[in-house]
């Protein structure tokens, strides 16, 4: 990967998004754990085969991804290093997430401020896995500001730490392993053994950048005139407070800079699981905050993608 490919795809990942419609290596990916799943999955099996088939779909997607990823490169380079470079941009710029988070937590809170409470409970359910039919306004904001904390670790920093270190395919093959914990990853009865081996990878996979994400937030709040030094000692305090031993360290991060307290009660397929809390209760939470949070990643984002250009240019 080199400084100007990963300049351009977090350009055009920041001016365009993720256009609607257009066959994104994502959604392919989702398409084909889909159908995987479908045939691997027995919902009689004992947990143990249940185990080794989803060992086997994560072989399968996280292998197929960067096998493909690495043909396409292949082939492209016989044809003309201007495809080459082009499809780097290209893979690059799909691993990212940085306009399309900001849009689509920019969009719930339009409809909260709209008094429009019913459709934002339906936009976050598209953003976070807990169930949001009765949320009310601050229970949609504080899950809004806690899935931007933890999708500046998987959407942007993780991806940025996988391209300067492996390029465009081990990136493709992160996305892969995180669209797994996210389709499969859950402990629930249907997937607690079968997605048992997407789950603990992707927290493997997660565990160097989720905290650098941490660091990157007590960075950005420091140049945004935020309460950096509160988000040092909340991270410090609180971060493994969570179940998850990553998603902690980027929210601890956030509730520090922002003198909130994010974590508590939320509903899981109709069953309800206590978080610990995290953070101070100093400040209430509402659009404002979000609004907050959303600055917050911005700068993350800036901050890490010049610390990356740094990383490949004199790698």
């Amino acid at each position: 990967m080199t400084p100007h490919e990963l300049t351009i795809a977090y350009l055009i990942d920041w001016l365009f998004g993720d256009p609607k419609g257009y066959p994104h290596p994502v959604r392919m990916i989702g398409r084909a754990i889909f159908f995987l799943e479908g045939k691997l999955l027995c919902e009689n099996d004992p947990p143990l085969k249940k185990r080794v088939k989803g060992g086997m779909l994560v072989v399968l997607i996280v292998g197929g991804t960067a096998l493909s990823t690495w043909a396409i490169f292949r082939m492209a380079g016989w044809v003309h290093p201007i495809l080459s470079f082009g499809f780097a941009v290209f893979f690059a710029y799909t691993t990212l997430a940085i306009r399309s988070l900001r849009d689509e937590v920019k969009g719930v809170i339009e409809t909260l401020e709209k008094g429009d409470l019913i459709q934002a409970r339906k936009e976050v359910g598209f953003l976070v896995g807990r169930d949001t039919d009765q949320l009310d306004e601050k229970e949609v904001c504080r899950a809004l500001i806690e899935t931007t904390a933890e999708n500046t670790s998987d959407g942007i920093i993780a991806p940025l730490f996988y391209l300067a270190i492996g390029g465009p395919i081990l990136a493709m093959a992160y996305k892969a392993l995180n669209t797994l914990d996210s389709m499969v990853g859950y402990k629930n009865e249907r997937y607690q053994y079968f997605g048992w081996a997407s789950a603990r990878l992707d927290d493997l996979a997660n565990f160097i950048p989720s905290r650098l994400t941490a660091l990157f937030f007590i960075l950005a709040a420091f140049f945004l005139k935020k309460d950096w030094r509160s988000a040092w000692r909340v991270m410090c305090r609180d971060a493994k407070k969570n179940v998850s031993p990553n998603s902690g360290y980027p929210e601890a991060a956030v509730a520090g800079a922002l003198n909130i307290q994010l974590g508590g009660e939320n509903l899981y397929f109709g069953k309800y699981v206590r978080k610990p809390f995290i953070g101070n209760l100093e400040k209430s939470i509402n659009p404002n905050a979000v609004r907050e949070s959303l600055h917050l990643m911005i700068a993350v984002s800036m901050i890490a993608v010049m610390t990356t250009i740094l990383m490949v240019n004199f790698k």
